[in-house]
């Protein structure tokens, strides 16, 4: 098995990662996007992204297996969970266990299948093959608690927490789906179940939540993929939270009873009386009361809430919660909820206007459409202007289908919609506000004069680029999530707000709509969805409001924020009543006028009537005559019918002769169409068996090439095995010729090594000689004269540490060009294994040959070399033994001369001699024999050079000693 990674960009194939030998079920990506986890029943393996390597494997027993492998969310921390139930912790880096976390209580122990885990990774929630789900806090590594499912759930078959942008991760909706395919989504908390999806006909088989939690996506086993929205699905979630600030009214005539105490309610803690609280909040408020005038009571919102502190929420997150936004934005309007009021709308029924609604904006949904009509009848019934205003419904149906299920709050939005953001836009009614569109036209001038100046170019008002986006409040331009953030920054900040954000709108699209020529192309642009962010678009009417100068700050124009009056709503009169009255007058005349013409009408479809009456009773006589003349026909006609009759009896009687002839017909007819049909079912069963032996065929080809392209990829194996088969053996051939190299150097370094041993072998033979024959001159010159022998001794020491000298100079130069003849032989030798490596294998076996012809020459060297440092140590010890029997022999004939018997029996007794040493004079002297004349001038050159040695030895007094 192995993995596909591909780029999502270009689709191109990036890498394929090996070494999972079973399915891969689970992937698991860390935060950082370079590691990755992937798992299979046997084995979990890490993965680097960069190098698309594998860094780790964990290796298990087969008898456990494993559940799932997964990084924790906003951590380094790898979580496994194996089917025996333990889990257990690692660090991603070091791959060192950090934890494992305690078996769960045998009385609730299930066998986990699923898990799921908190965005802040601090909760684990397990499910398996029952109706329990156990939470563990990652953080102390225990089970805190257990959640019973109802009877109905018997497996949990998937777990995933919904998201949320403003708990910080700690969530706390929790949706489990079951085997029965119904996700039920639950408070972990509370225990208590929001909502569900799926049901039992159509079962959810997979599903999965958008990020942000604001969708979720699920499979049903049918095959169709359905989307949910989670706002609409529960009102819990939407459901603003409980105020924290409660408003203590001060009691008639600020006299407070023991029965009358306030009780603060807080959750989790008991209720207690509120006595010393309610005293400090009414000093509070007296103490505002007297200086009346403080920022922070302007700020202050109903339900406790603050302006600049939503303000601030609202910079720092650039929208509100979603499940929090209707509130913020009833507290934001101050709505009064006039419910009275409102009725005393509603109860009027449908305006006149409004009766036709469906016919110039067809709405699919019948019931939002009944929502819009009656809205918009109560904003008729509140001012008469909005009757005859064209783009009110555009200006009212989003907020209608934001607000449908409220009809109350829709209609008190709208109205602080108008009130405040919409001022001065009926000053110049029925035509658009030109008031309004001229302070658009002087900021967008001052901001960017290029492109008014591209709009006055190509005659393009204020109308076209800013009033569409007025009248629609931005709706047909930006998406639902996108008018929803827009409409957080606009409630909460001035009414000039809205104008800026048209010239934002403007000057952010300043790209394509330099880019338009033509007055389709705007119109089109400005009544369609673009490519923008409305991020950016805020961004820039905050920049706008800020560097705006005052004389043309739209804020300098408009009145501040002003909300609904409680009990009933204000007279809304901003606008040119002898218009309104004009049209009124012409529109009550207009109905005059049909009234009359309905009249008339309702006249002539009488008269009509009677005429139709008087018709209707003459086309009566009319039918009866003609009713007796048929009856009268009808009769003649059955006389000819009794004729007919027996002249169809004589037809059936010739008929039925016909029939018994054409059965007859189709009975052969019959046999004949069975034996034909008999051959074609033979031969359609023989096209079968053709048809059968091609499949076959077929198959067995499909079977044949697909086992030759298995052939293949094992051919390409084998051929990669061989390749690198023969790259080992080369670098063991290569591993073998220099073994034998450095075999060579090392049976060459033996050779030198043995020539030196010789050679000092030579040196130490010819010494110890030199010490036997000093020792026996020393005997006999201890018996001559000191004087005289001192002085001679002298003379020749002199003479042999010159000839020492001499003699081991040469010595040092022979060894010295013995060595650089080596060192010579060794380079050569290396470039010739240099040179042989590069050559082709025929030439290496000739260079091969011609080594081994020159080794043998070396050999032969060698052993000349060997035998003549042989025949030299040879010829030395003989010279030595010649020599020192020729010195005894003249100092026996010395001795004689002078009369000194005692010595010279001394010099020629020969029995106090070593054996092996007479042996060797004597094997001496027959080779002195017959060794020829040229042996002469060595022993000469020998004698001296003991002589001075021996002269030497007598100077050196510790020489003697030793």
């Amino acid at each position: 098995m192995f993995l596909t990674c591909v780029e999502t960009v270009t689709k191109e194939l990036v890498s394929w990662m090996r070494g999972h030998e079973s399915s891969v079920f689970s992937i698991s990506v860390h935060a950082s996007g370079r590691y990755a986890i992937t798992t299979s029943s046997d084995t979990a393996q890490l993965w680097d992204l960069d190098t698309f390597q594998r860094k780790r494997k964990l290796n298990i027993r087969q008898s456990v297996g494993i559940q799932k492998v997964f990084f924790l969310p906003l951590s380094n921390t790898i979580l496994s969970c194996f089917k025996d139930n333990s889990i257990f912790a690692w660090e991603c880096d070091t791959l060192f266990c950090k934890y494992q976390l305690p078996a769960p209580p045998e009385s609730s122990s299930i066998l986990y299948k699923v898990f799921a885990v908190t965005r802040d990774g601090r909760i684990l929630a397990a499910g398996g093959k029952s109706n329990h789900l156990h939470l563990w806090c990652l953080e102390a590594r225990q089970l805190f608690r257990i959640i019973q499912m109802p009877t109905k759930v018997r497996a949990v078959r998937h777990l995933e927490f919904l998201p949320d942008s403003f708990d910080a991760g700690s969530n706390q909706v929790l949706g489990v789906l079951s085997q029965d395919g119904i996700m039920r989504f639950i408070n972990t908390q509370t225990c208590k179940l929001l909502f569900e999806i799926g049901s039992l006909d159509e079962g959810i088989s997979s599903a999965v939540i958008s990020p942000h939690g604001r969708y979720i996506a699920s499979i049903v086993e049918n095959g169709s993929l359905n989307i949910y929205s989670v706002q609409a699905l529960t009102q819990e979630i939407n459901k603003p939270p409980p105020p924290l600030v409660k408003v203590i009214e001060d009691l008639p005539k600020n006299k407070l009873s023991s029965s009358d105490l306030k009780m603060k309610v807080t959750s989790g803690r008991v209720q207690q009386p509120a006595k010393s609280r309610e005293s400090k909040i009414q000093t509070r408020i007296l103490k505002q009361d007297v200086t009346g005038n403080f920022e922070s009571k302007k700020n202050e919102l109903p339900d406790g809430l603050n302006k600049k502190r939503l303000q601030i929420l609202l910079k720092g997150y650039g929208e509100y919660p979603t499940k929090y936004r209707m509130f913020i934005w009833r507290s934001l309007l101050q709505l009064p909820e006039n419910h009275t009021a409102f009725s005393s709308l509603t109860d009027k029924g449908t305006h006149v206007a409004f009766l036709n609604l469906q016919k110039k904006y067809p709405i699919k949904s019948r019931k939002l459409l009944r929502v819009l009509q009656r809205t918009l009848s109560a904003l008729a019934h509140w001012s008469v202007i909005f009757s005859d205003t064209p783009y009110l419904p555009l200006l009212a149906f989003p907020f209608v289908k934001l607000f449908q299920n409220n009809q109350l709050i829709c209609f008190e939005v709208i109205a602080t919609l108008i009130m405040n953001w919409c001022q001065h836009w009926f000053e110049y009614f029925p035509n658009p506000p030109i008031n309004i569109l001229s302070m658009i036209e002087n900021v967008l001038a001052f901001h960017d004069k290029e492109l008014l100046q591209h709009f006055i170019d190509h005659d393009i008002t204020s109308q076209l680029y800013a009033w569409p986006l007025l009248e629609t409040v931005f709706s047909e331009v930006l998406t639902r999530e996108e008018w929803l953030k827009l409409f957080d920054n606009i409630f909460s900040n001035h009414p000039s707000f809205l104008l800026m954000t048209v010239v934002a709108y403007n000057i952010c699209s300043r790209v394509p709509l330099l880019n338009c020529n033509l007055k389709d192309d705007f119109e089109f642009f400005f009544h369609h969805r673009n490519n923008l962010d409305i991020n950016v678009v805020i961004r820039q009417v905050y920049h706008l409001m800020e560097t705006t100068p005052t004389a043309i700050h739209p804020d300098s124009m408009l009145h501040v924020f002003v909300a609904l009056t409680k009990g009933q709503y204000p007279v809304f009169n901003q606008y040119p009543k002898f218009i309104v009255d004009y049209q009124t007058q012409e529109r009550e005349r207009i109905r005059n006028d049909e009234l009359d013409y309905l009249r008339e009408r309702q006249t002539v479809e009488d008269m009509q009537a009677e005429v139709d009456q008087q018709r209707v009773e003459d086309e009566a006589w009319y039918q009866k005559q003609e009713l007796l003349r048929k009856a009268e026909e009808t009769r003649r006609e059955m006389l000819l019918q009794e004729e007919e009759k027996m002249i169809q009896q004589r037809q059936r009687l010739a008929a039925a002769k016909r029939e018994l002839k054409i059965k007859e017909m189709h009975l052969q007819d019959a046999v004949r169409r069975r034996f034909l049909k008999l051959q074609q079912d033979q031969r359609e069963m023989e096209l079968r068996r053709l048809d059968d032996e091609i499949g076959r065929k077929i198959h067995m080809r499909d079977q044949e090439i697909a086992a030759t392209a298995k052939d293949l990829e094992m051919r390409q194996l084998e051929l990669e095995s061989q390749k690198r088969l023969y790259e080992k053996n080369l670098t063991q051939n290569q591993e073998a010729v220099a073994k034998e190299m450095r075999a060579d150097a090392d049976a060459y370094r033996r050779k030198v090594d043995l020539e030196e041993h010789m050679f000092h072998q030579l040196i130490e033979a010819g010494e110890m000689q030199s010490q036997k024959t000093q020792k026996v001159m020393e005997e006999n010159l201890a018996k001559a004269e000191q004087a005289c022998l001192n002085t001679d001794w002298q003379i020749q020491s002199l003479h042999k540490q010159k000839c020492d000298d001499l003699q081991r100079n040469e010595c040092y130069q022979e060894v010295a060009k013995l060595l650089r003849e080596n060192r010579r032989k060794e380079i050569e030798l290396l470039h010739a294994m240099v040179e042989e490596e590069a050559k082709k294998w025929k030439e290496a076996e000739g260079k091969e040959f011609d080594l081994r012809s020159a080794k043998k020459a070396s050999a032969l060297s060698d052993a000349s070399r060997k035998w003549f440092l042989k025949q030299e140590i040879n010829a030395a010890v003989e010279h030595a033994d010649n020599l020192c029997h020729k010195e005894k022999s003249r100092f026996h004939n010395e001795q004689e001369d002078s009369s000194c018997l005692p010595r010279t029996s001394q010099l020629n007794d020969t029995s106090e001699m070593d054996p092996s040493a007479q042996i060797s004079l004597n094997r001496r002297a027959v080779e002195w024999d017959t060794s020829g004349p040229n042996l002469i001038e060595k022993v000469r050159n020998l004698r001296q050079r003991l002589t001075a040695q021996a002269r030497h030895r007598c100077q050196t007094p510790h020489l003697l000693a030793t």
